[in-house]
């Protein structure tokens, strides 16, 4: 089959926003922001060979939106209007191709530490983590819809800064991926308790986005399918608060997994058969069956025509990669243009570099291709 033939070419839409073809650039923190969260030219410079390898929708690393919700070092800070200048230089990247570019949006919750986000971290419930040894504080409900308002006004300048659209993270136990699972949200006011009362968080924030950018500036959500933990998230509210938030205007879903807790998160070492890539695909062909909007999977993505067959399957609308799109940001170009039919990366997880994000295979002598 031609690669004009092949439907992970052809268009769709994102909201408002017509995405050239089906693969995403999954957000990945890239460790290149400057200490108070400035983005930097390093960072736009990612973005640029992404574009020119012609991936149809670029997600960035996420960008916390309040001090509290810092996640990491290098991480991107959009909590402040001082920030859409510079953020504009990673927007204006991309401009001029045919990718389009959406930030990330996010806030850590008990999944940072004191000494990252200068505070107690806050969750919705005061349930210790094991992984990182944090005691958190619960939020009192000012501090809910204060946060609420910090993701609306973070969507506002990147809009600002120019950028196509935004994708709020609730996946990986961040505090609004902690908010939906009933493993840390315990609850028993009205932001806990039903699969209603945890998503409410989400469906104000997807609202308050909605009324503040224009109902056509396109959101996207990354979320969690399952927690892998025995009292965490079940695949049959991830899909319920899914098609609560289209309702509200969501434009499209990717479809992830995993937490720091469960010791399982959504990037797995070591190469997979062709036939168990796309480890949360399944997942998200349960999103698409019930949604109307695009839906995302991703999971040790690697061969071009497995990730077609979940397409014209019908089990995605498009297909995310990670580690791939490190090791090589040409990948897309080059499958198009029948120069590779499947990734060289060997999901070592050595590219997740503090000092920039870098595929660590290629940094051996003799690296494998």
């Amino acid at each position: 089959m031609s690669r004009s033939q092949n439907i992970l070419f052809t268009p769709l839409r994102v909201g408002a926003a017509e995405i050239a073809n089906r693969f995403v650039r999954s957000a990945t923190h890239e460790f290149m922001a400057e200490d108070d969260g400035r983005p930097t030219a390093r960072q736009a410079e990612v973005f640029r060979r992404l574009a020119e390898g012609e991936v149809g929708l670029i997600v960035t690393g996420h960008a916390y939106v309040h001090p509290l919700g810092k996640a990491s070092l290098r991480q991107t800070g959009i909590y402040d209007d001082r920030f859409i200048a510079p953020l504009s230089r990673l927007a204006s990247a991309v401009r001029g191709t045919r990718s389009k570019i959406f930030i990330q949006i996010a806030h850590a919750g008990r999944q940072s530490k004191k000494r990252l986000c200068g505070g107690t971290p806050a969750a919705p419930s005061a349930v210790y983590d094991p992984s990182s040894k944090v005691q958190p504080r619960e939020m009192t409900a000012e501090d809910v819809q204060e946060t609420i308002g910090d993701f609306v006004r973070a969507a506002r300048r990147a809009q600002a800064a120019g950028f196509d659209g935004v994708q709020i993270h609730a996946a990986h136990g961040y505090l609004l991926s902690s908010f939906i699972s009933p493993h840390t949200n315990r609850r028993t006011d009205s932001w806990g308790g039903s699969v209603e009362d945890r998503a409410r968080i989400l469906v104000e924030i997807v609202g308050g986005i909605k009324q503040a950018c224009g109902r056509d500036f396109p959101l996207m959500i990354k979320k969690n399918s399952t927690d892998f933990l025995p009292t965490g998230l079940a695949l049959e509210d991830a899909v319920a608060t899914a098609r609560i938030l289209q309702a509200e205007g969501l434009d499209a879903v990717e479809v992830s997994g995993g937490m720091a807790e469960s010791g399982r998160g959504s990037v797995w070492t070591g190469l997979r058969v062709e036939e168990d890539e796309g480890y949360f695909v399944e997942n998200a062909a349960r999103f698409k069956a019930k949604l109307d909007i695009p839906v995302s999977g991703l999971g040790g993505n690697r061969t071009l025509a497995v990730m077609e067959r979940f397409v014209r399957q019908g089990r995605a609308d498009m297909i995310s990669l990670s580690r791939p799109l490190i090791r090589d940001p040409f990948l897309v170009r080059k499958f198009r243009l029948g120069e590779a039919v499947k990734s060289a990366c060997l999901s070592c997880n050595k590219c997740f570099n503090p000092r920039g994000i870098s595929c660590g295979d290629l940094k051996r002598p003799n690296p494998r291709s």
